[in-house]
C-alpha cells in the first residue's frame, strides 16, 4: 500500500496558506496606496466623498481588510468571491500582471474572454476595459495570431497618368488566362492546347489593347510586342508586377515562363528606348490602373463564351472575341454619362482612337477633293482636341479623391519585426523577419520594405509592399 506522507500534506497546506495570505497582503498594500481616503471613511463608518471614483460600486471592507465591490448582488446565490469582488485599481502593476496572466490562460481569445477570465477570479479592476484593451494591443501573440496588414495614406498619382499625350504612350501591362482552344481534329480524335492574352492598358485614355500569345515566352512576348507596337506606335514606359505575378495563372504552367529581365527583352526595350518599371512583388494593389481592365475583360469575355458553348474554342475564334472584348471596353464612359439630350457625346477611350463619334457628321459630296481633306483634318483634330478639353475637366477631377487609405499611418522602421504574410501558407506558417531597409515615396511615406527572413535555415531577403507586413514590435 501507499501511504501518504503527512509532513509533505502539511508542507502542501502550508505553502498554500502562505501565497494565499501573500496575495492579501500585496493586495492590501496596493488598495492603501490608491484609496486610502476611501479606506479611512469606511474605517470610520462615514460616507464616502461624492467625487470618489469607487462611489458608484459602494465599496465594503472585509474581515480581512480589503476593499470589496458592495454593489447590488448580496442576495445573489453566485459565489462569493464573484459576489463582491476584490477591487484592485487598474493603473497599479498587479493589476497589468493580473491582466497578462489571464489573457494567456484564455490563450488570448480577446476582451470580452480575458475580463471575464478576470471577473471569475473575484476580481474588479478599475478602468478595466481600459487597460485590458492597451495590453491586447501590445501583445505580440495577438497581432500574430489576428494582426492586421500594414496600411499607409494612399500615394498621390504618378505624373504619368495626370499629362496629356498621345495613347498608350504609357503603359501597364499584366497576362491572363490560359483557355484552352481546339487546334486541330484527326481520326484519333481532336488536339488541344493553351491560349493566353497580354493586356496593355494606356494610364491616360485608360484605352486596352489585347495581343493573344500561344506561349509564355521570350519569343513570344516578343512579338506580342511588335504586333502591338506596329499598331499602336512607340511606348515610353511600361508599369508591370514583378516576378510571377506578372505571369497570369502560373500555377497552371506546364513550360518554360518568361520575364522582363530576360535578354532577348532587355535588348528588345532598349532598342526602342522604351522604360521598364515594376512594382513590388504582391503588391497587387499598386497595379489597380491595369488589373481593374482585366477584371473588365475577363466578365465580357465569360458572357461571350456562354454563347459559344456548345462549339469549340478555336485561336481564330478567340482572337475575334478578345478584339471584340477590347471594342466594348475601349467604347465604356470614363465620365459620369449625362441625361441631358443636348450634352456632348460621351467620352470614352475610342473617341481618340478612332476619331469617331456616334453623331459624325456625314459624309458631303459636293465638297472638292480639296476642301473634303480640308474638312476631315479639322474634324479629327477638333474631336481631339474636345477629348483632351473634357478629359481636363470631367475625368481628370474623379481622379482627386481617396476612397481609401485616407490618413497616414505610422511608417515602418529599420530594425523593426514584422510577420510577412503569405496567401499560400496558414496564418502559424508565416515567417517572422526583420526590416533591413525602407524604400520612402516622393512624400516621404514607407510603401515598401527589405525584409530579412530564416528560411530552410539560411537567411534571405524580401522586397513586400507594406499590405503584404504586419507589424509585431519593435526591436
Amino acid at each position: 500500500m501507499w501511504h501518504k506522507d503527512e509532513t509533505d500534506e502539511k508542507n502542501s497546506k502550508s505553502c498554500v496558506t502562505f501565497m494565499k495570505e501573500s496575495e492579501k497582503l500585496i493586495i492590501k498594500e496596493v488598495q492603501q496606496d490608491t484609496y486610502y481616503n476611501e479606506i479611512d471613511c469606511l474605517k470610520q463608518s462615514k460616507p464616502l466623498q461624492k467625487n470618489s471614483s469607487l462611489i458608484a460600486l459602494s465599496p465594503v471592507l472585509d474581515s480581512d481588510g480589503l476593499l470589496r465591490v458592495g454593489g447590488r448582488l448580496k442576495n445573489s446565490d453566485i459565489e462569493s468571491c464573484e459576489k463582491m469582488p476584490v477591487i484592485i485599481p487598474g493603473k497599479s502593476y498587479i493589476a497589468t500582471l493580473i491582466v497578462k496572466h489571464c489573457h494567456n490562460a484564455v490563450q488570448h481569445m480577446g476582451r470580452h474572454f480575458t475580463e471575464g477570465a478576470i471577473r471569475s477570479r473575484g476580481i474588479w479592476l478599475t478602468g478595466g476595459k481600459r487597460l485590458i484593451n492597451s495590453i491586447l494591443h501590445n501583445c505580440i501573440k495577438c497581432r500574430k495570431l489576428r494582426g492586421s496588414a500594414e496600411q499607409q495614406k494612399m500615394a498621390d498619382l504618378p505624373s504619368d497618368r495626370l499629362t496629356p499625350s498621345p495613347p498608350f504612350t504609357y503603359v501597364g501591362v499584366d497576362t491572363f488566362g490560359p483557355w484552352s482552344i481546339l487546334t486541330r481534329r484527326t481520326r484519333g480524335g481532336s488536339a488541344n492546347t493553351k491560349r493566353w492574352a497580354i493586356m496593355f492598358s494606356c494610364l491616360v485614355t485608360r484605352a486596352i489593347h489585347i495581343e493573344v500569345v500561344e506561349e509564355m515566352t521570350s519569343s513570344s512576348f516578343i512579338n506580342a510586342l511588335r504586333r502591338f507596337t506596329a499598331l499602336r506606335g512607340p511606348v515610353k514606359e511600361f508599369r508591370s508586377d514583378q516576378g510571377t505575378n506578372f505571369i497570369g495563372a502560373i500555377n497552371e504552367l506546364d513550360i518554360t515562363s518568361f520575364n522582363v529581365e530576360d535578354q532577348p527583352i532587355k535588348d528588345y526595350l532598349q532598342n526602342n528606348g522604351t522604360i521598364w518599371k515594376f512594382n513590388p512583388p504582391h503588391a497587387s494593389n499598386m497595379s489597380g490602373a491595369w488589373e481593374r481592365m482585366i477584371g473588365l475583360a475577363r466578365k465580357i469575355l465569360n458572357s461571350m463564351l456562354c454563347d459559344i458553348k456548345g462549339k469549340q474554342l478555336t485561336h481564330e475564334i478567340l482572337c475575334t472575341l478578345m478584339a471584340e472584348v477590347c471594342c466594348i471596353v475601349n467604347n465604356r464612359p470614363i465620365t459620369v454619362v449625362s441625361s441631358d439630350p443636348e450634352s456632348p457625346h460621351v467620352l470614352s477611350p475610342n473617341v481618340l482612337l478612332t476619331h469617331k463619334t456616334d453623331n459624325d457628321t456625314e459624309y458631303i459630296p459636293d465638297l472638292s477633293l480639296k476642301d473634303t481633306y480640308k474638312a476631315q483634318w479639322k474634324q479629327v483634330q477638333v474631336l481631339a482636341n474636345q477629348f483632351w478639353k473634357r478629359w481636363k475637366t470631367e475625368y481628370l477631377h474623379n481622379l482627386q479623391l481617396r476612397k481609401k487609405w485616407e490618413v497616414e499611418s505610422r511608417n515602418l522602421c529599420k530594425d523593426d519585426i514584422v510577420l510577412m504574410i503569405d496567401d499560400t501558407l496558414h496564418r502559424n506558417q508565416w515567417l517572422t523577419g526583420t526590416i533591413v531597409e525602407v524604400y520612402p515615396s516622393s512624400d516621404g511615406l514607407v510603401r515598401k520594405a527589405l525584409v530579412r527572413v530564416i528560411k530552410n535555415g539560411e537567411p534571405t531577403t524580401y522586397i513586400r509592399p507594406i499590405s503584404k507586413l504586419v507589424y509585431l514590435f519593435s526591436d
